[in-house]
Order: structure tokens, then C-alpha cells, then sequence
């Protein structure tokens, strides 16, 4: 059975503040178990609620992981919308504006640890998740901040700060450039980076990436 659509769920009763505990539960418990092995029974335990009153909210186990990573992506998909558009306007060095901005991009926030660890479930189960909670993660998140950042970066083609005849490949070669490698060496942040390594990668990404698309 499919969940159903994005930010939905089923609510037949029950308070606001014991939703926000399951919520909250199941992040914990899917975070640290993963998809396949947490149980519904181990989210109750976590939230201090009956497994009746979860499924007072949330129709099934893979609704409430969909649900989960949606909520948890929209959250940091605003985070990094309000970074791409503050550390991306009013360049004054390109270099080392673009720097700036890659060093504080790759950098996790830890109001977001529960959210990256989730998404390291996403890629390690992906061949046994539900085709919905893939797509309903993608559209929360990942996808909303591409828009955000394509706009942006066009907005520096716009002022001729970079040349393209390619917008959408441009911004797949910063991102693969400025914070692909950082998740792969910290294994999508498990293992944080030492801040030397960190400014040393994104610098290279950057210096790479205006040899590729500069005037």
C-alpha cells in the first residue's frame, strides 16, 4: 500500500504534542535502526505513547518514515535556501565569496545531525524503499534547494560574473565540485572532517569550477 500524498497523514485524534513525540521518535529510531529493522513498537517505546495512538496518526510504517523525512528535509531544505540566497547575492570576490559560501554549505548543521542520518538510510536502503518515499524525499528536499541554487548561480550568469550555455549542467558541476567529495570522504557526514580538509576541498571545487565557467 502507497502512502499517500506528500504532507498528509491520518489523524483520527489525539493531542498535537503526542504527534510531535512520535515525530520525533521516529526520527531517533529510523536514524539509528534504519528503515528495515525499526518497528513501530520500538517508536512507541521511544515517544512514551501505545502503538494504538501512533497509528492514530499514521496509517503504517512507511507513511511515517515518509513522513518523517519529509518534514525533516523541508526543514533543511529552508536552512539551505535562506544560505543560498544570503551567501550568493551582492559578490564582491568571486573566489572567495564562493569559498565562503561552499565552506558553510558542507558544513552540517547540528540542529540537522537526526536529518543526515536519516538520509544515510535513504542511500543505504534505497533498493528496499518504497518508490514513493524516495520521490517524496527528493521533492522535500534535495530537488527545492537544485531550484534554489540554479536560480542563483543564473543570477551570476546574468551579471556576468560566469558564462554557460548550459545552466542546469553548470550547477551539477558545483555541486559535484564543492560538496560531493566532502560527502564522500565524511561519508555523508558520519565521520565530520577536520575544518583543514574541509576549507581545502571546497577551495579546489571552487578554483576548478571558474577555470571551468569563468569569463
Amino acid at each position: 500500500m502507497s502512502p499517500e500524498p506528500t504532507g498528509t497523514s491520518r489523524q483520527r485524534g489525539g493531542l498535537p504534542e503526542k504527534r510531535k513525540a512520535i515525530a520525533a521518535a521516529a526520527r531517533a529510531v529510523f536514524a539509528r535502526e534504519g528503515y528495515t529493522r525499526a518497528s513501530v513498537d520500538a517508536i512507541a517505546a521511544e515517544a512514551g505513547v501505545s502503538k494504538r495512538t501512533i497509528y492514530n496518526h499514521y496509517r503504517d510504517k512507511e507513511q511515517l518514515f515518509l513522513l518523517t523525512i519529509q518534514e525533516s528535509a523541508v526543514s533543511v531544505a529552508a536552512a539551505h535556501l535562506d544560505l543560498i540566497r544570503h551567501g550568493l547575492c551582492d559578490l564582491k570576490d568571486l573566489e572567495e565569496d564562493l569559498v565562503a559560501f561552499g565552506r558553510a554549505w558542507v558544513v552540517p548543521q547540528p540542529d540537522f545531525e537526526d536529518h543526515f542520518a536519516l538520509v544515510r538510510v535513504i542511500i543505504a536502503e534505497a533498493a528496499r524503499l518504497p518508490e514513493a518515499v524516495l520521490q517524496g524525499w527528493l521533492e522535500a528536499g534535495p530537488r527545492p534547494v537544485t531550484a534554489g541554487l540554479t536560480k542563483s548561480i543564473g543570477e551570476l550568469v546574468d551579471r556576468g560574473l560566469l558564462v554557460t550555455d548550459d545552466l542546469d549542467e553548470t550547477v551539477r558541476h558545483f555541486v559535484l565540485l564543492v560538496n560531493t567529495e566532502v560527502l564522500e570522504q565524511s561519508f555523508h557526514h558520519a565521520i565530520p572532517l577536520p575544518a583543514a580538509d574541509l576549507d581545502r576541498l571546497v577551495r579546489s571545487g571552487v578554483r576548478t569550477f571558474l577555470r571551468l565557467y569563468r569569463p
